[in-house]
C-alpha cells in the first residue's frame, strides 16, 4: 500500500511539474536564431541578404523587435556592429550570407580581435550535404576565420542552435571581448528543432578569471607608495571594464596624484580635462607622454598590451621602472614586455581593490619626490609639441580640428569615429574626451574605410547624439557607398574630411624616410566630395579658407541629414610627434625636427 501511494505522489509531482514548466518551443533554424538575439538583447542587427540567408531574413521580416540596417557592403556592416558596440558597451550583431558574404567580413572581424570589442557575426552557409563540394557561394568560413575571430562555430544540429548562440555572445562579451561567428548551413535554417532560452549557467568551455588575488594587489599598492617617479599607463581594456571601471580609474589617480597616460584605444576613460592627463603615449604621443614613461620608475599599465605602436623597441622601453601589468587576457601579459608584477584580472574589479587597499593601509604618495616628477614633467610640456602656424588662407588640418573642438565645447552628446591615416592622428591629439565610449576608431588593425559604417553603428545606437566621422579623402572612399546606407536610414551622421589630396600618413613616410619618392601616394582623381554628397542624397559644404571654417562647421552642426564637409588642407603638412620605426619611444621627430631627420642629421 504504502508503495502505491508513493508511485501516485510521483505521478501527481509530474503532472504539477508539466503544467508549471513550459515544454522546449519548437521552431525552425531562422526562428531560433532570430528568437536568441531578441532574449540576448539584440535590437538591431547590421546586414546584407543573400541566397544562403533567406530564411533568416524571412524570420526578420515577420517580427517587429528587431530593426534590420541594411549596409551596402557586408565589410561596413562589420564595422557599424563594432560602432554600436564601442559607444553602447553592449555586443554588436551583423548578419551576411555564405561564400563572398563571409570573407567580405573578415576585414571587420580581426579589426574587432585587435580592439578587443564584441560582435557576433551570423554568417549563412550552403546546406550541410553540399559543404566540401565547391558549391554555388561556398567558402569554408569557420576555416578563413579562425585566426581572426575569439571563436567560431560551425552548426550542424538545429537542435544545438540555441545553446550556440547564447554561448556566442557569452564568449563574446566575456573577459576580453572579441568577435564571434556563428556559421549556420541553409537546412539548419529550414529544420524544425527546439527553443532553449538562455541560462544563467556558468559556461564551463569559456570563464576567464576577473578577481585579483589580493596578494598581488597588496604588492602592487605597494610598489606604488614606493615610487619616486610613476605613471599610469591605461588602454582600451578599461573602457571595455565598463563606465564603472572608468570612475574607478579616475578616482584612484586623483587619489595618488599620479600622472596618466593613454594608448589611442583607451582614450576616455580618464578625462582629458584633468591636469594629471598627459595626452596620448606612443608613435604620435605626446612629448610629455612618451618621456614620461621613459623616464618613470614605476609603469603601472591598466588594460594596455604593450603594443608596438606604443613600445618602439622593445630593449629600450622604460629602462629603469618596474612594471605591473593588470590585464583580464593572460596572454597578453608578458607576451611583449617582461613585468614585474602581473594581474590577471578585470581592470575594473582591481582597481577598486587597490583602492581599497590605499586606504586601508593609509599610504601616501611620496610628496617631495612626487612634486620634482611633475615639475620634470612640467618641463617637458613646456615644448609644446603639438604647437603648429596658421598664417593666412591656407587650412592647417590641426587648426580644422581645434576650431571643431572649439564649436563641441560644453556638448555631452558627441561621439567621433574617424577613418586611418594622418586624420586619425591629429584627431586623437586635438579633440578632447572626458568620457568612455565616445571614441570610434581602428587602432590595432589600421582600417582604411572604418570610420563611416563605425559613425552609422553610433547613430543608430544613439539617434539624438552627435555622431561625427573625421576623415581623410582617400580613406574615406573605400567605404563611401554607406551614405547610401545613413541617407537610407535616416542617420545624420556628420563626415568631416581633411581633404589634403594625398595618403597623408603614406605621404609622411616616404618624404622622411624613402628620400621623398612619393610612390603612388598622391590622389590624382579625387570626387567633387560636395556632388557626391548631393548625389547620395545628403547635403556638401566646402571650405577652402581659414576664414571660410567656422561658417562651415556652424553649419554642419545644425543639419538633421547626412553632412559632408570637404575641407581643403595644406597638401604638406606633416604629423608630429613622431616616432620612427626601429627608434626608441623617447627618440621623437618634432615638427622642428623634420627637416634635419629627412637629410640623417638627426
Amino acid at each position: 500500500m504504502t508503495q502505491t501511494k508513493t508511485k501516485a505522489k510521483s505521478k501527481d509531482a509530474k503532472d504539477t511539474k508539466t503544467k508549471t514548466e513550459k515544454a522546449p518551443e519548437a521552431m525552425t533554424g531562422a526562428g531560433i536564431v532570430i528568437q536568441a538575439l531578441i532574449d540576448q538583447g539584440v535590437d538591431t542587427i547590421f546586414g546584407y541578404p543573400g541566397g544562403a540567408v533567406l530564411p533568416i531574413y524571412d524570420e526578420l521580416f515577420k517580427q517587429k523587435k528587431i530593426r534590420h540596417i541594411l549596409v551596402r557592403h557586408e565589410q561596413a556592416a562589420a564595422h557599424a556592429a563594432e560602432g554600436y558596440a564601442r559607444s553602447t558597451g553592449k555586443v554588436g550583431a551583423f548578419l551576411v550570407t555564405s561564400g563572398p558574404g563571409a570573407t567580405n567580413a573578415v576585414t571587420g572581424l580581426t579589426d574587432a580581435l585587435l580592439d578587443s570589442i564584441p560582435v557576433v557575426c551570423i554568417s549563412g552557409q550552403v546546406p550541410t550535404f553540399l559543404i566540401g563540394n565547391d558549391a554555388f557561394q561556398e567558402a569554408d568560413t569557420t576555416g578563413i576565420t579562425r585566426p581572426c575571430t575569439k571563436h567560431n562555430y560551425l552548426v550542424s544540429d538545429v537542435n544545438k542552435l540555441a545553446d550556440i548562440m547564447h554561448e556566442s555572445f557569452h564568449v563574446a562579451r566575456t573577459g576580453r571581448p572579441g568577435p564571434v561567428l556563428v556559421d549556420i548551413p541553409k537546412d539548419v535554417q529550414f529544420a524544425q528543432g527546439t527553443y532553449k532560452k538562455p541560462e544563467t549557467k556558468k559556461y564551463r568551455v569559456y570563464q576567464p578569471k576577473i578577481n585579483p588575488q589580493q596578494k598581488n594587489i597588496e604588492r602592487a599598492v605597494a610598489m606604488m607608495a614606493k615610487a619616486k617617479k610613476p605613471v599610469f599607463y591605461t588602454g582600451g581594456g578599461v573602457i571595455n571594464a565598463g563606465e564603472d571601471a572608468c570612475k574607478a580609474l579616475t578616482k584612484f589617480v586623483k587619489t595618488t596624484g599620479f600622472p596618466i597616460t593613454s594608448t589611442l584605444m583607451g582614450l576616455g576613460a580618464f578625462p582629458a580635462k584633468e591636469k594629471q592627463w598627459l595626452g596620448m603615449l606612443g608613435m604620435h604621443g605626446t612629448f610629455e607622454a612618451n618621456h614620461a614613461m621613459h623616464q618613470s620608475d614605476l609603469v603601472i599599465n591598466i588594460g594596455a598590451r604593450f603594443d608596438d605602436r606604443v613600445t618602439g623597441r622593445t630593449d629600450a622601453f622604460c629602462p629603469n621602472a618596474k612594471k605591473i601589468h593588470v590585464d583580464i587576457d593572460p596572454s597578453s601579459i608578458n607576451k611583449n614586455i617582461a613585468v614585474d608584477l602581473a594581474i590577471t584580472a578585470d581592470a575594473g574589479i582591481a582597481l577598486e581593490a587597490m583602492m581599497k587597499e590605499w586606504k586601508a593601509k593609509e599610504y601616501k604618495s611620496k610628496g617631495a619626490d612626487l612634486k620634482r616628477w611633475w615639475e620634470r614633467i612640467d618641463k617637458w610640456r613646456a615644448e609644446d609639441c603639438l604647437a603648429y602656424k596658421q598664417t593666412g588662407d591656407i587650412i592647417k588640418p590641426q587648426y580644422a580640428l581645434q576650431r571643431l573642438q572649439a564649436h563641441l565645447h560644453g556638448r555631452e552628446d558627441v561621439f567621433i569615429s574617424t577613418e586611418v591615416g594622418q586624420h586619425q592622428m591629429w584627431a586623437a591629439q586635438y579633440l578632447h574626451f572626458n568620457k568612455p565610449n565616445r571614441w570610434m576608431t581602428s587602432g590595432g588593425l589600421g582600417t582604411m574605410g572604418y570610420g563611416l559604417p563605425a559613425a552609422i553603428g553610433t547613430q543608430v545606437a544613439h539617434p539624438d547624439a552627435l555622431v561625427i566621422d573625421v576623415a581623410g579623402e582617400a580613406s574615406i572612399q573605400m567605404n563611401i557607398q554607406e551614405l547610401s546606407t545613413a541617407v537610407q536610414h535616416k542617420l545624420p551622421v556628420k563626415i568631416f574630411i581633411l581633404n589634403n589630396q594625398w595618403m597623408g600618413m603614406v605621404r609622411q613616410w616616404q618624404e622622411l624616410l624613402h628620400g621623398e619618392r612619393y610612390s603612388h601616394s598622391y590622389s590624382e582623381a579625387l570626387p567633387d566630395f560636395v556632388k557626391l554628397a548631393e548625389a547620395f542624397g545628403g547635403i556638401g559644404l566646402r571650405a577652402t579658407k581659414a576664414s571660410e571654417l567656422d561658417d562651415v562647421i556652424k553649419e554642419m552642426l545644425s543639419t538633421d541629414r547626412v553632412t559632408v564637409v570637404d575641407v581643403n588642407v595644406d597638401p604638406k603638412e606633416n604629423c608630429f610627434p613622431m616616432i620612427p620605426s626601429g627608434a626608441a619611444h623617447n627618440e621623437m621627430i618634432l615638427a622642428a625636427d623634420a627637416e634635419k631627420f629627412a637629410q640623417g642629421l638627426v
